[in-house]
């Protein structure tokens, strides 16, 4: 574990993995917050009024709060697998330059992706984020298969 902690290509990746993760984490609350200024709960017992039919009156969809839900399982199915690959490929002993270059376009990628789906820009901004992220992993684990398979 020492050696590993003295890679750079490693620290790197768990550098732009830890931030990818937080922001990740961070939806959560974010969704907590649209609920809380829209008023729209998906549970009666979040909502703190006493009254039942004033409680089913906010027991509704709203589109912004859908949109951060949206945004936040695009987020678990893209980061998660990026972690797993990029562990993965931080173990092929990548050059240091070419591992931060996939690191730091998943890391923007996935950060511009979350304000242009929050932000609802206009297309293609969040599809090209989201492919980057995309072509990034699929790098990283043809990498990965490469240097395991010629082995």
């Amino acid at each position: 574990m020492a050696e590993l902690m003295e890679n750079e290509v490693f620290m790197a990746f768990t550098t732009y993995a830890a931030i990818v993760i937080l922001k990740m984490l961070l939806m959560g609350p974010m969704t907590s917050y649209y609920r809380i200024t829209t008023g729209s709960f998906s549970n009666e017992e979040d909502v703190v009024l006493k009254h039942s039919e004033d409680k089913k009156k906010l027991l509704k969809i709203h589109p912004n709060v859908e949109r951060v839900r949206r945004c936040h399982q695009n987020d678990l199915e893209n980061i998660i697998p990026f972690v797993v690959v990029g562990l993965l490929y931080a173990l092929t002993g990548p050059e240091l330059s070419v591992a931060l270059l996939h690191y730091r376009l998943f890391a923007g990628a996935r950060i511009f992706h979350t304000i242009a789906y929050v932000g609802a820009l206009p297309q293609p901004s969040r599809a090209l984020a989201w492919i980057v992220g995309m072509l990034v992993t699929f790098s990283m684990a043809y990498r990965v298969l490469s240097t395991v398979l010629l082995l």
